[in-house]
């Protein structure tokens, strides 16, 4: 066999050109195989087709890329109807549960170019396009949640979130901007004024500048027709101007959490207030800032058409924030006139900075900079991300910097500052997984954390005493203190910023305030910080907390230690 093999070799070393025309056979063999292969159990071709040419399947869509792939000839489908429906998220049912398995029965590109054709028809019994619509900052045409993805928004993806959230609307906008409603607050335009491509889509208009591309979902079930899960804020005393206070009042004999959680976010407000057979709907305000809770046996008397549940009484309410987005503190845009002032939004990595800047901005109405380029986050909406730190158009300016010259480059901070446990985890998370993501347990395991905790731990430390030593007019927030209390915390944010802010405004950002940037809660299973690890960040703990008392100041909580 040896022997065979070298005459080979010899053979093809002398006559190089049969040893590429031998190649060149070789794969044209394999090509026709893999080939013949694709075509084996493919649907009939109907020859009296017209040739449609197959769309790209939406972001979000169980289906690969496949550019701009065409067809020449269509296929007849075999089945019928319920046979190649598919479920499109959870508000879109199929009618029977073997779907799935029928489309994946072909395989290869043309099995995939079938499913993208399907995704296509499907995506017109999903939603209906109902026109072009004028858009005001002030005065949003839909006025449900929002969502910005200035990379990867698509038509699908738009419809889908707003879809799984129980609005009738979805709205694109500025080729990247996505808005849920329940109902039009705005008149028809032109068609020719949503003249923007989808930036996660070639060849789809996601509206214009100011201009809505509108649909109307097209829900399966009447059931289906939920408003999301309502989140229960608690038990509060009645206000004093009950109509100014909740402008909006409905009598409810058969009185349920559902019906008056229905009826406020059908009438697109962000409260819903039960009072025994009368439901209240609102804003909060400064006549009903939702700050002083009652005790809840207060409002403990049951529904009248739902026995395990409290529906207040006409003296202290049962309140519910709906799905309704509050859009009060929405709009943000770029300082008028350039900043004679820099001021740094400081923190250790993983000390929620992201969350910060979010608040920040919905508070003052202003975007924030950074001192670095996070194009994911750029993509979620922070167009300041994109401004050069210095370029005195935005309020503040993330930094994680820690250097005598970076900090002495301020003019003023805001230093945020974390339980050191909390902080390198989500670092570490960040790190691995992504803004809202996760690391996958074999990071946890493997080498990658303990040589984490050991480079980063003292930087948490040395952190805090660098801008506490070189900074000028520094001021400290514990994030701990700002979830807790966050109207204050935000208050005083604010006024080192210099912006007037109303107390409106503050309680609008209070009922927004985890945006898109909360990591889900999914825990470890095990404390992945070892004794040791234990002994050497307590150290740390300590001595920030010494030099935080030093200079008058707060120390850390009382959470940070002991573990």
């Amino acid at each position: 066999m040896a022997k065979l093999w070298l005459r080979f070799q010899r053979y093809f070393r002398r006559k190089p050109v049969r040893f590429f025309t031998f190649l060149v056979l070789y794969l044209t063999a394999g090509s026709l195989v893999f080939l013949h292969s694709g075509f084996v159990g493919q649907p009939a071709v109907s020859q009296g087709q017209a040739s449609p040419a197959v769309g790209v399947p939406a972001e979000g869509a169980e289906l690969p890329f496949l550019g701009d792939l065409h067809l020449g000839r269509g296929f007849r489908d075999t089945g019928d109807a319920s046979s190649i429906a598919r479920r499109y998220g959870p508000w879109f049912k199929g009618k029977d549960g073997s779907e799935r398995a029928k489309l994946g029965d072909y395989g290869g590109a043309w099995s995939r170019a079938l499913k993208g054709r399907i995704v296509r028809e499907k995506e017109e019994e999903r939603a209906k396009y109902i026109g072009c619509y004028l858009d005001d900052t002030q005065s949003r045409a839909l006025r449900g949640v929002s969502f910005f993805d200035y990379k990867k928004m698509t038509i699908f993806r738009c419809q889908d979130n707003c879809a799984e959230r129980g609005y009738l609307y979805a709205g694109l906008e500025f080729g990247a901007e996505c808005y849920c409603g329940h109902k039009i607050q705005a008149t028809n335009v032109s068609e020719a004024e949503c003249d923007m491509g989808c930036k996660g889509e070639r060849g789809s208009v996601c509206g214009g500048a100011n201009r809505l591309s509108v649909y109307r979902l097209q829900l399966a079930q009447e059931s289906a027709r939920r408003y999301g899960s309502a989140v229960f804020r608690g038990c509060f005393r009645r206000p004093d101007n009950l109509s100014l206070a909740l402008p909006v009042t409905a009598a409810m004999p058969n009185m349920s959490v559902d019906k008056c959680v229905d009826l406020c976010t059908e009438k697109e407000y962000p409260l819903a207030a039960l009072a025994g057979t009368a439901c209240h709907c609102g804003f909060p305000t400064t006549r009903f800032p939702l700050h002083e809770r009652e005790d809840e046996q207060l409002c403990a008397q049951k529904c009248s058409a739902e026995e395990f549940e409290s529906c207040g009484t006409p003296h202290y309410f049962i309140v519910y924030q709906t799905q309704v987005q509050d859009n009060r503190c929405m709009d943000r845009r770029f300082l008028p006139a350039k900043s004679k002032q820099l001021i740094a939004l400081a923190s250790f990595p993983g000390a929620g900075n992201t969350w910060a800047r979010h608040l920040i901005e919905l508070a003052t109405g202003f975007y924030t900079g950074s001192y670095y380029f996070d194009g994911s986050l750029y993509n979620k909406g922070f167009k300041g991300e994109r401004d050069h730190w210095r370029s005195g158009r935005t309020i503040c300016i993330k930094t994680h910097e820690s250097g005598q010259k970076e900090i002495e480059a301020f003019d003023a901070a805001i230093l945020l500052i974390r339980n050191p446990y909390k902080a390198l985890m989500a670092e570490f998370n960040r790190k691995y997984g992504g803004h809202v993501g996760f690391a996958a347990h074999a990071h946890w395991k493997g080498k990658e954390w303990p040589e984490f905790v050991r480079n980063y731990a003292p930087w948490w430390a040395t952190h805090t005493l660098d801008w506490l030593r070189f900074g000028k007019k520094v001021l400290v927030v514990h994030f701990e203190d700002l979830k807790q209390d966050l109207f204050v915390q935000l208050g005083r944010m604010v006024s080192l910023l210099g912006v007037a802010v109303r107390e409106d405004r503050l309680l609008c950002v209070e009922s927004q305030k985890d945006g898109n940037f909360k990591r889900g809660l999914r825990k470890l299973e095990y404390d992945p910080y070892t004794a040791d690890m234990q002994k050497v960040i307590s150290a740390y703990i300590k001595v920030v907390d010494a030099a935080l008392k030093g200079r008058n100041l707060t120390g850390v909580p009382d959470d940070y230690y002991p573990r």
